[in-house]
């Protein structure tokens, strides 16, 4: 197994380890308030929820913004070899 999948596969659980714990322990209600014509109404759910929404769209941009990206270097090395 590739030691850089490793490290990242237990980046990723330690990061979803501590969003289970953020869910458990903050289950206040909170508010979210954006622009009338992006969100018309204020949102208000548990904290857990607004937690998970934000790492889910997180994870969602960062993957767009890498996706992709190596496409050039490939052929160049193999026509180096």
């Amino acid at each position: 197994m590739n030691a850089k999948l490793l490290l990242k596969t237990l980046f990723l659980i330690a990061i979803l380890f501590l969003l289970v714990l953020m869910g458990m322990y903050n289950n206040e209600q909170v508010s979210l308030s954006m622009p009338k014509w992006i969100l018309p109404k204020k949102q208000i759910q548990p904290a857990a929820i607004m937690y998970f929404g934000f790492f889910g769209i997180g994870v969602l941009t960062g993957t767009i913004l890498t996706a992709g990206g190596k496409k050039g270097a490939s052929k160049t090395n193999k026509v180096e070899k």
